[in-house]
């Protein structure tokens, strides 16, 4: 990973300082993550572990998601808690082509990671949907684990501001 891309994360740290709620992070950590592995769209779900659900309160393009806890390549990744890349997920299984269908997107690739926080369990997955260029490789993984990471403090807090 290159020394800028480490900057320009520390950097956007100093922005998540400021955002307390889930409605104010949400959408800067969405568009840095885009910005940063150069995809065309992120969605970043939630974990309700009382209600089983996954759920998004961001999701570039379509309304809000909400699908069961075990479903799809996201609840996949929150299951076995490491990243997944999918390049072709029109032959995968666990992809939901539903939502697809359902908005008139195309999706040619994802890339899944996992936001665990303080007591390692995971509180979230960045979603990231068509890298302009190519696949995702273990590159982008590799960049938004270290992403997920930097802004698992400020999820972890903004979800607990918001149950007060």
């Amino acid at each position: 990973m290159s020394l800028e891309i480490y900057k320009r994360i520390a950097d956007f740290g100093k922005k998540l300082t400021n955002l307390e709620r889930v409605d104010k992070a949400l959408p800067t950590i969405s568009e840095e993550a885009k910005a940063i592995v150069n995809a065309e769209r992120c969605s970043i779900f939630i974990v309700d572990r009382q209600g089983e659900m996954l759920w998004t309160k961001l999701s570039d393009g379509v309304g809000r998601i909400a699908i069961g806890i075990g479903s799809g390549i996201v609840g996949d990744t929150v299951r076995r808690k490491t990243p997944q890349i999918v390049n072709n997920p029109y032959e995968d299984s666990r992809f939901l082509s539903k939502i697809d269908e359902k908005s008139g997107f195309i999706t040619r690739n994802i890339l899944a990671v996992p936001i665990f926080d303080s007591r390692q369990e995971v509180i979230g997955i960045i979603q990231l949907l068509n890298k302009y260029h190519g696949d995702f490789n273990e590159k982008d993984e590799g960049i938004m684990s270290f992403f997920a990471n930097y802004v698992s403090g400020t999820l972890e807090l903004a979800l607990l501001m918001e149950k007060k």
